[in-house]
């Protein structure tokens, strides 16, 4: 054990009893369930009987992305069972929303455990997950270390790791060689990314792609479509996805300039995190928002025992405000309709990208059929991004409402630019359909110890 690991250890287990205090901050913020704080702890396993893949997808992007693998999965073993862990309520709720029926008895969601070695030692002996893997970046290493001891195989899937975040890890050589060597394959999402990892002390690297690439398209309820396209009817829309603070009053700013060549635009305003309606509202003077318009229906986890918050709960559509014909700014607070926003939009503004918060997934609205417009600030998806500009799938400008106006307008004045650009990003998004299989069958032979220990099992690009 490296000196870092072990020190890390320490720090861990002695901040343990202070972790109480953090978790009711969190529950007041909305980011903790109160009822599934024991899942925080490792508790709450109920193993079922026969063959266990667990699966660790920290957020809502990494959750998305093993959609499509997880009936590939359990198709090729009727035995096989899956538990999910995710480190935020939100990634919780989607897969709750979007998991197919089909599949839903066969796989269970838990809150992961802190990286306290008490806590994750708790998890996984009473889990016992004959295998792991772990979606991204996700390198927690009393959790990685604990799996290890066990002798469970261990995965990374998907795996990416910017030069910044490298270059922090190689100040750490031991705990970022100790930690990566854990795994029996990585799989990165590009070139650069494995040789980021290798260079750290990675083995057994390849980049077959992105499972991002593979993900479904957001859903969006027939209803509530047809309500907001009858609502927007002839009308241009500007789309602005997941946005972060610091970007609404930037696009507000824009969609005035807008208005003065675009008179019934509208502007859908969709936060990244619909908690903050509230104040974004107040902040743009809105005096109406969608959510005020909810009929109580999102999925509550916390009201859910934990073996009904496994399953593919049915959330009816949410019927939330409609924007009137007077309204230019429109604010979509709710959660998971974005697939609705998307199919509205005559042009789409990748939130994330205009403050340095790293963009937000741009194949989401290639994807839907819309043109892509986006900040510079993309690094979270930088190969995705470049593969998209050389396809000219994407257009790019400076973070002002003065050059955000005119790129709109651009878009908005020539339609079939507008198509050109929406078919090359579709061409882009459906390069590798195939890839969740090719990920299923590398996982696979890990659940039956064949080829585990050697390190020896690979999927070429």
């Amino acid at each position: 054990m490296s000196v870092a690991q072990r020190v890390w250890h320490g720090v861990a287990s002695l901040a343990a009893p202070l972790l109480p205090l953090y978790f009711r901050m969190r529950v007041k913020r909305g980011k903790e369930i109160e009822g599934r704080l024991g899942e925080r702890r490792g508790e709450g396993a109920e193993r079922p009987p026969g063959a266990l893949l667990w699966i660790h997808a920290a957020s809502v992007g990494e959750t998305l992305s093993i959609l499509p693998l997880l009936p590939r999965l359990l198709e090729a073993r009727a035995t096989l069972h899956i538990l999910v862990t995710t480190g935020t309520v939100t990634a919780a709720r989607l897969l709750a929303q979007r998991l197919p029926p089909e599949i839903a008895a066969r796989v269970q969601h838990r809150f992961v455990p802190l990286d306290v070695p008490a806590w994750v030692a708790r998890f996984l002996d009473d889990w016992h997950p004959d295998a792991a893997a772990f979606v991204e970046s996700e390198f927690w290493p009393n959790l990685l270390a604990a799996a290890a001891e066990r002798r469970i195989p261990l995965a990374l899937l998907n795996a990416r790791i910017s030069p910044r975040s490298a270059r922090r890890w190689a100040r750490m050589p031991g705990l970022a060689r100790e930690t990566l060597q854990r795994f029996t394959m990585i799989l990165a999402q590009s070139e650069g990314d494995a040789a980021r990892l290798i260079a750290l002390g990675a083995r057994e690297v390849t980049a077959p792609g992105n499972l991002k690439f593979a993900a479904l398209p957001l859903p969006a309820d027939a209803d509530d479509l047809a309500a907001l396209r009858d609502a927007t009817k002839g009308r241009p829309i500007l789309v602005a996805a997941s946005t972060h603070p610091g970007e609404e009053a930037m696009l507000a700013d824009a969609h005035a300039l807008l208005r003065e060549r675009f008179p019934d635009l509208l502007t859908i305003l969709v936060p990244r995190h619909p908690e903050r309606g509230a104040s974004i509202a107040a902040s743009l003077d809105l005096p109406k928002r969608r959510s005020a318009g909810e009929a109580s229906t999102q999925l509550d986890l916390g009201a859910l025992s934990i073996e009904q918050s496994s399953a593919a709960v049915p959330v009816q559509p949410t019927s939330g405000t409609l924007p009137a014909r007077e309204d230019g700014l429109y604010l979509a607070d709710t959660l998971g309709e974005l697939g609705l926003f998307y199919r509205l939009a005559d042009v789409a503004v990748v939130g994330g990208s205009l403050v340095p918060r790293g963009g937000q997934n741009p194949l989401e609205p290639a994807r839907l059929g819309c043109p892509i417009l986006a900040g510079p600030h993309m690094n979270n998806f930088a190969a995705i991004t470049e593969l998209l500009d050389e396809a000219r799938a994407i257009r790019r400008c400076a973070p002002d409402p003065a050059a955000l106006a005119e790129a709109v307008a651009d878009m908005l004045s020539n339609p079939e630019k507008r198509r050109a650009m929406a078919d090359a990003a579709a061409r882009v998004a459906a390069q590798q359909a195939e890839l969740p299989d090719r990920v299923a069958a590398a996982l696979l032979p890990m659940l039956d110890g064949s080829g585990a220990n050697e390190g020896q099992v690979t999927v070429t690009a």
